[in-house]
């Protein structure tokens, strides 16, 4: 089967101990059973600790967190120490795959990064060119089964409509909204705000920024069109196939608009990053916005 990925994909590289926002602290890491199971027999100190360490479960285990959310293989350095002791192929899936998701489709899994990791949301949001598919294995001419050609020919037409560089990003949002029969958003930015105020939060600096957004709701100005397009097409591509694609296109353009009015305060990067591990990873927190979304689109 073919695997396909944006063409910025090949670029991602942890930066490990230069990340501010480390994926090893303040998230639960789960451990598949094959790798609990090699876990449980790593010779010396360092599989002793490593035991101390594991809640081992039936289906794999967990790592027991530190009180202040670090993993506890996190050295002071910020350095994996099942990195440095057993290298990377002793990765649990989950610290092995993160940031990527997938999408899997009858003729084809589809591959990104996710924008929680602020090194792929710097890739995808300063990337200038605009961002294509392009295959990682298999052949591009594979067939495509009859009952997804118009759902990729679909979102086609919604990346054309984004990727029109002579048009606005606000022309280009109004009108990929409009192909789906839909208006831009009728809520303001502070109801909005109100809405994700009413989420499950992970992060105080989300929260004050939530707060500012409900103060002071003007319309945010997009300094960066061409980062605004890839955060679109991020958004498209990412949810298109598990959403109805009014729904996955409308929360596109409010993920957007959120994102960047965010950025008054943070930046696009840690407004891209913090918006997405705030919303994007956590199922509960989507779902209330598709509820919300669904209202608007009626």
């Amino acid at each position: 089967m073919i695997l396909y990925a944006p063409d910025y994909y090949s670029k991602f590289r942890c930066i490990a101990e230069k990340c501010r926002h480390s994926c090893c602290i303040g998230w639960e890491i789960d451990i598949d059973p094959e790798t609990a199971e090699y876990y449980k027999n790593v010779s010396g100190k360092f599989g002793e600790k490593l035991r101390s360490n594991i809640d081992f479960l039936p289906e794999g285990g967990t790592f027991r967190l530190c009180k202040n959310g670090r993993c506890p293989f996190l050295n002071e350095k910020n350095l994996c120490e099942i990195y440095i002791n057993l290298g990377e192929e002793a990765f649990c899936n989950i610290c092995d795959d993160h940031p990527r998701f997938r999408n899997f489709y009858e003729s084809r899994t589809e591959i990104g990064l996710g924008m929680c990791c602020e090194e792929a949301s710097r890739i995808i949001i300063e990337k200038r060119e605009k961002t294509a598919l392009v295959p990682l294995e298999g052949k591009a001419s594979d067939k495509v089964f009859p009952e997804e050609e118009e759902f990729f020919a679909l979102r086609e037409k919604a990346f054309s409509i984004v990727q029109n560089r002579e048009k606005s990003i606000g022309e280009r949002a109004a009108e990929l909204l409009g192909f789906f029969g839909l208006g831009l958003p009728e809520k303001s930015l502070a109801d909005w705000a109100e809405i994700y105020l009413g989420l499950e939060r992970l992060d105080e600096e989300w929260t004050e920024v939530l707060q500012k957004i409900k103060n002071e709701p003007s319309v945010p100005e997009i300094k960066d069109e061409i980062a605004a397009e890839q955060i679109l097409c991020y958004y498209i591509f990412r949810h298109f196939g598990n959403l109805y694609p009014e729904e996955a296109c409308a929360f596109a353009v409010l993920s957007l608009f959120m994102i960047e009015k965010a950025a008054e305060q943070t930046g696009i990067i840690e407004a891209a990053r913090l918006y997405s591990s705030e919303i994007e990873y956590s199922d509960e927190n989507t779902e209330k916005i598709i509820d919300a979304i669904n209202k608007w689109v009626g």
